[in-house]
């Protein structure tokens, strides 16, 4: 992403004569969640990803956008809010995020200040966009799609079910790694598929005896799915030993993150044959370097990061965040905040 420079409106004043607080929301924010925070702060509304080019505001940017507005309350997803931010009179953070990673913790903490956020926002989007690059993988589906467009269904002297053909998914078994939110999410789906779902999440209750080790998993699954959240125990946490122990003709799928996974020993194992089909929708840098092997292979779907990217993921992480915040200024516990230290 490049961060672009935009010029900061000029002052609106101390702030609104309502007596209600302001809250600048660089977030995209719609639903019932903007409804609800309408009613309890005069809102600002301008979201980073309505902009052409992109505008993302560094700490500096958007402490003086905050000042420029008199907001004591910020609600951002892709800016970086730390440093000068902390130094402003505010009330609350609101991280539209999973996790808090463009809000320095420490400093909010430090300052007093609660950080909200929104667990699971994008968990049906992920588990969605997880069958749909299964069943691309499975399906053969791009190739298709490919040869209608260039009028080549009967290319080379075949025919499409000839070269098409692939086995169906119910009956076989997929294993999960990592069963939080999106993992839940993707679950069930497979499971409404007709798969067998296996899963390991060492921090996970068991409660249906579905999980299993990290070997077993390997072992016994035709279909596995990424869903960890990169920690220092889970990066590289599927690499060259870990391919070379599953089953022949796998299916690899990711629709976490990229440090996941050994990206080299996944191009192996394509090579190989080990792995016969992977789709991945997260790359190191957000981007695969041009002459990159995956580009050239045809069993392998690529999408650049849109998992949890739809409007209903906005809707949720609207609606949680508002919540909280109408808590918070009511004065009652928020249900999604990092550093609940602050509110004693």
């Amino acid at each position: 992403m490049t961060r672009v420079t935009t010029p900061t409106p000029p002052p609106r004043g101390p702030g609104p004569s309502s007596g209600r607080p302001t809250a600048l929301v660089t977030a995209p924010f719609r639903g019932e969640g903007l409804d609800r925070l309408r009613s309890v702060a005069d809102v600002v509304l301008d979201p980073w990803i309505d902009h052409q080019p992109l505008r993302l505001y560094s700490p500096e940017q958007l402490a003086e956008r905050m000042a420029a507005e008199g907001a004591t309350i910020v609600i951002c997803e892709a800016d970086v809010c730390a440093g000068p931010v902390f130094d402003l009179p505010l009330l609350a953070v609101g991280a539209t995020r999973g996790e808090p990673t463009n809000v320095d913790v420490a400093a909010a903490s430090a300052a007093g200040v609660p950080v909200l956020r929104a667990p699971g926002r994008n968990a049906d989007a992920v588990g969605e966009m997880t069958v749909a690059l299964l069943l691309c993988a499975t399906r053969h589906l791009l190739g298709a799609d490919a040869d209608v467009r260039a009028g080549e269904v009967f290319r080379d002297g075949t025919i499409p079910y000839q070269r098409f053909r692939a086995w169906e998914l119910q009956g076989r078994t997929a294993g999960l790694i990592g069963v939080g939110a999106a993992g839940r999410a993707v679950r069930w789906r497979l499971e409404g598929l007709g798969m067998r779902v296996i899963a390991f999440d060492p921090y996970a209750e068991d409660s249906d005896g579905v999980t299993v080790s990290l070997d077993e998993l390997l072992d016994r699954s035709d279909v596995i799915s990424l869903h960890a959240a990169v920690t220092p125990e889970s990066a590289g946490m599927i690499g060259a030993k870990q391919f070379a122990a599953m089953r022949d003709g796998v299916v690899f799928v990711n629709a976490a993150r990229a440090a996941l996974c050994d990206t080299d020993a996944l191009v192996g194992a394509l090579h190989s044959g080990k792995v016969a089909a992977a789709a991945l929708d997260h790359f190191e840098g957000e981007m695969l370097p041009a002459g990159h092997p995956l580009l050239a292979m045809d069993n392998v779907v690529l999408t650049p990061h849109i998992g949890g990217a739809t409007y209903d993921t906005e809707a949720n992480h609207s609606r949680m965040i508002a919540a909280d915040l109408a808590r918070l200024l009511a004065g009652q516990r928020p249900l999604h905040c990092v550093n609940p230290e602050v509110l004693a």
